[in-house]
């Protein structure tokens, strides 16, 4: 006879090794499709966030992750075609939105340094959740290697806009204080 105890351990080691169990090929190539889309976004996103602003540090530092983002979509790119996939070529619907609304804030606000910034921490967040739920897949080990290693850029370009938004919020706080 099985006790409460059993067969609640039963049912964890279930679904752990559901948890555990490969994802298909498919499944793969359809999250590294999400992930390119995500960095299309992001490259596109930092791009237009750099031509929005007038600072000349900040637009340089959109143009960097920028950049990262453009080699991040060619890495995943890759694995795709690796596991014999069609990548993705280009961003979201959702990100296309994302990009209309800086280019909105920036052409409303005068190029608001402090909007397009919150702007472009929201899209860094997005692209954040996106590699967490990427991540929590049993993905093949060299595509996890670099979905991980992707995600640690990830989150320190998201924290690297958080600060320089807050700088900005700071100092314009500072200069209404005045």
């Amino acid at each position: 006879m099985i006790n409460d105890y059993e067969a609640r351990h039963d049912i964890i080691d279930q679904d752990y090794a559901t948890a555990n169990e490969p994802i298909s090929n498919d499944d793969v190539i359809s999250t590294l499709n999400g992930l390119i889309e995500i960095c299309k976004d992001g490259q596109e996103g930092f791009k237009t966030a750099a031509e929005g602003v007038l600072n000349t540090q900040l637009k340089s530092k959109f143009y960097e992750f920028s950049q990262q983002r453009s080699r991040f979509t060619g890495e995943l790119q890759t694995l795709v075609r690796e596991l014999g996939g069609d990548p993705e070529k280009s961003g979201s619907v959702a990100g296309s939105l994302h990009r209309s609304w800086i280019d909105i804030k920036s052409i409303v606000t005068g190029q608001d340094e402090a909007a397009i910034l919150n702007e472009a921490e929201r899209g860094e967040d997005y692209a954040k959740n996106a590699y967490q739920k990427a991540l929590a897949q049993n993905l093949p080990a060299n595509v996890y290697s670099v979905v991980n290693s992707q995600y640690g850029s990830i989150l320190e370009a998201h924290d690297q806009v958080r600060a320089m938004r807050d700088s900005t919020n700071n100092a314009t706080r500072t200069a209404g204080n005045s």
